[in-house]
């Protein structure tokens, strides 16, 4: 077996050779254009893919690649591998049309090989929506998106759903292949768990239309707080110093890839350089003002009008922080800042809890886009 198994490899390496043609191996595949070097015409859509099973364990690209390209011409193949450097028996191969798999499936669905064996050749299913759930009830869908896009590949758009058998908001993501969608499914809901502190379902997608799109709640104030949605365990009155419940780990470090997906971290790492004439001004402000009194005078400084602050609470984290979404508008300038911050409950006498929360989170925001500047 070890000696057949060589003595393939050795073939397929020389058939590369003297092809040109190169592969890529990619989390326990080996991959094959997506797109080729050469390839006349857009990127294939949906149905442009069939699935290859009952392929012998030696047999390798160098068979099966001329084989599913005398049918027509292939943006993708890819053979599944394990680590002893055999195939697993099954690959995928991509056409540029619904015609070509058709013409696939029909012409080499059963077709003999040397060694005897028949391939089993049919259309592949291409499931590439995953189904969220369990997310915070303030999530909103471009929030998301971004998010979903630093953590993981091919994500194409996105929708909330809410529906019978739905706890709290789900999200449908559509990605932009099945592989991709696989890959994602692999590694979210620890990603989710390590990252944010939250514990997400991630499951395929089904095809039954019984869920309805809900709009996601928004907020918005400007120099008055408006209140918001809070969970019961917040609302409470500013005596007894409420906290969310604690989760059994602390924190990590990995949390703060939210803030690179969303927004910098609330605390700056190290103090900012006064190089610019811009953080010159801010420095010359002094340290004494709070952060929205800087944001206000670097805004009248600047001439573009007051700022505008929108914001949404996300979810309760670990050892009482609470994580709030937020939208910086300043006037005369056409890019808004986003962000997520995290802040423990406020305190101030003369304030209800969710009024000091929200003034809390509002100044921690306005100094992430001090920051930026």
């Amino acid at each position: 077996m070890e000696g057949t198994q060589t003595q393939q490899i050795q073939v397929l390496e020389a058939w590369l050779t003297e092809t040109g043609t190169k592969l890529t191996q990619v989390n326990g595949q080996r991959k094959y254009g997506g797109p080729p070097e050469v390839w006349d015409g857009p990127p294939p859509g949906s149905q442009c893919e069939v699935y290859i099973s009952q392929i012998p364990l030696n047999t390798y690209e160098d068979v099966l690649i001329p084989l599913f390209r005398s049918v027509g011409p292939l943006w993708e193949f890819r053979l599944m591998m394990n680590f002893s450097g055999q195939n697993r028996g099954f690959a995928y191969a991509k056409y540029s049309s619904p015609y070509v798999v058709r013409a696939a499936v029909r012409l080499l669905n059963g077709h003999k090989l040397e060694s005897g064996f028949c391939l089993s050749v049919r259309c592949s299913t291409e499931k590439r929506d995953l189904c969220i759930g369990q997310l915070p009830a303030s999530t909103e869908p471009d929030q998301l998106l971004q998010i979903l896009r630093v953590v993981v590949e091919g994500v194409e758009r996105i929708s909330l759903q809410a529906g019978l058998g739905i706890e709290g908001v789900s999200a449908v993501v559509t990605f932009s292949s099945h592989y991709a969608a696989s890959m994602a499914k692999r590694v979210l809901v620890e990603e989710f768990k390590n990252r944010f502190m939250l514990s997400i379902t991630v499951t395929w997608q089904s095809t039954m239309k019984s869920i309805t799109e809900v709009p996601p709640p928004s907020h918005k104030f400007s120099k008055r707080l408006t209140p918001l949605k809070w969970p019961r365990h917040v609302l409470r009155s500013p005596q007894s110093s409420p906290m969310p419940p604690r989760l059994d780990c602390p924190p990590s470090r990995d949390s703060m890839g939210f803030y690179r997906a969303v927004g910098r971290p609330a605390v700056p790492q190290k103090p900012p350089s006064p190089s610019s004439s811009l953080q010159g001004h801010l420095q010359s402000m002094g340290s004494i003002q709070s952060p929205m009194a800087l944001l206000h005078e670097l805004c009248e400084a600047l001439c573009v009008g007051e700022p505008h602050i929108d914001l949404r609470f996300s979810h309760a984290g670990a050892e009482g922080f609470l994580y709030f979404f937020y939208d910086v508008s300043l006037g005369g300038i056409t890019s808004a800042f986003k962000g997520l911050v995290m802040v423990l409950p406020g305190h101030n006498p003369n304030a209800t809890l969710e009024e000091a929360t929200l003034e809390e989170a509002q100044q921690t925001a306005a100094l992430q886009v001090l920051q930026k500047f």
